[in-house]
């Protein structure tokens, strides 16, 4: 499955356009995680915790998206975005989507 964040894919045309496609995920912040984040606040760095729920929640999401795709028949994705929301305290949804495309 190509993905790309632009509107077409660079030396492929597009043959057939299947539309949105998506996927998400929503995911709760760990009591251990936060307790290491809080102490790493104080001396500053990166939150390691975090930045580790944040891949595995992209991956998750951009799976879901491209099980869609292929269902349609899509080999590609184009014009890809991400975007975050709040759901709870200490929960947030990871959501992808873009336009599933068949490309020759």
């Amino acid at each position: 499955m190509i993905l790309t964040n632009i509107d077409s894919v660079p030396g492929k045309k597009i043959i057939e356009h299947y539309g949105l496609v998506t996927g998400s995920t929503v995911r709760a912040k760990h009591v251990g995680t936060d307790i290491l984040a809080g102490l790493k606040n104080i001396v500053g760095g990166e939150l390691h915790g975090y930045t580790q729920l944040l891949e595995e929640s992209r991956n998750q999401s951009i799976e879901r998206m491209k099980q869609q795709a292929q269902q349609l028949g899509a080999n590609a994705i184009i014009n890809l975005r991400f975007a975050t929301s709040a759901i709870t305290a200490g929960a947030a949804e990871l959501y992808v989507y873009g336009t599933a495309v068949k490309v020759e």
